[in-house]
């Protein structure tokens, strides 16, 4: 078994290193003039369809930014390293430098992007493809350099039916708080903003809003965030431990937690760098005199949204912690709670029976 272990651990290191590399040379050949798949479109404004088609001009530039050009080579190269020293000496170091680089590309996919592009996407409209499967390029390095990371994995095969463990006040509050933020901070404004309601945003501004995204990409940008916060209550509630048993051929197994605290913490992790980035980006803009307050109070229900996923990806983080401690496997034993222990025993049983003796 722990040959098994060892052997999926350097696997998954190998994949990591496989992106690493393959990303390297991608920009190692936009760095050295190579533009085929680049776009120099500003994320941070709305590019128009002419723009989005030639890439916001990228086929013109002569050279590109340090950290778009060589910089990005050279961080690759760190990301070599890392991923290289994760499959040769695994270890401690080899953990943190590997979480370390799966947070960071995480939060340079700048994930919050993917919510408005997917959906443009998948209802046709135009969409500046480089740079949306570029995002999911870094999502997808981010989680390879995360399943690369941990030292150890604990397995267990419990005798009996799972029974799921009982969850603390704090988890099931950060919890709601998780499910609640985007219900309310998020979908709420923008269901009021496709019914015509200008709720925090100039009228003008929302009349052109409309007509650009079109009330299909609308619905689907409003409602995907709700759907993630009903997913949260996963983490407090019953079927976040045990699969319901409406579904077929999973009804009362035990939900691995890495199936929910991956997912949970790359979004939560992405959450709060889209929110630190907004208000980054706004306090910018205050300091250059490129936004004023009259304009941040105009428009008070979109500048409102980065401090909602902001405080959204706090929520779901803790919620998350709470969820990996509730579900972690016990350290005497290979029980869990209300299951049997080394000696038939529920875990909890034995463990209340020893200290009672």
């Amino acid at each position: 078994m722990s040959g098994t272990r060892m052997t999926g651990r350097r696997g998954r290191a190998l994949a990591a290193l496989g992106f690493a590399l393959g990303y390297g040379l991608l920009r190692l050949y936009w760095a050295t003039g190579g533009r085929w798949g680049y776009t120099a479109c500003d994320r941070t404004g709305s590019p128009g369809p002419a723009e989005i088609a030639d890439g916001c001009g990228a086929e013109s530039l002569a050279t590109l930014p340090f950290w778009s050009g060589w910089g990005a080579v050279l961080l690759c190269g760190v990301l070599v390293a890392v991923a290289a020293l994760a499959r040769l000496r695994p270890g401690r170091i080899a953990s943190a430098g590997a979480w370390t680089a799966a947070v960071a590309l995480v939060v340079l996919a700048f994930p919050g992007h993917l919510l408005f592009e997917i959906p443009v996407a998948l209802t046709g409209r135009p969409t500046d493809w480089p740079d949306l499967l570029g995002r999911l390029l870094l999502l997808g390095g981010g989680l390879s350099f995360a399943a690369a990371a941990p030292r150890t994995i604990r397995r267990y095969a419990p005798a009996g039916p799972p029974r799921p463990r009982p969850v603390p006040g704090w988890t099931r509050r950060w919890t709601y708080a998780a499910c609640l933020l985007p219900v309310l901070g998020f979908t709420v404004p923008h269901a009021c903003w496709l019914l015509g309601m200008p709720l925090g945003i100039p009228a003008g501004e929302l009349r052109r809003a409309v007509e650009d995204i079109g009330p299909l990409t609308g619905l689907l940008l409003t409602l995907a965030p709700m759907l993630g916060g009903l997913l949260t209550l996963g983490l407090a509630a019953r079927w976040g431990q045990v699969f319901p048993r409406w579904l077929p051929g999973l009804a009362g197994r035990r939900v691995p937690p890495p199936l929910a605290v991956v997912p949970a913490g790359v979004i939560a992790v992405a959450l709060v760098g889209y929110g630190l980035i907004g208000i980054g980006m706004m306090t910018e803009g205050l300091a250059t005199g490129a936004t004023t307050w009259a304009e941040l109070r105009a428009g008070w229900a979109v500048a409102g949204t980065e401090l909602v996923f902001l405080a959204w990806g706090v929520a779901l983080a803790a919620a998350t912690v709470g969820y990996a401690r509730t579900t972690r496997p016990d350290t005497e034993g290979e029980g869990r709670a209300g299951e049997p222990g080394p000696e038939g025993r529920p875990a909890a049983e034995s463990l209340s029976e020893r200290v009672g003796s």
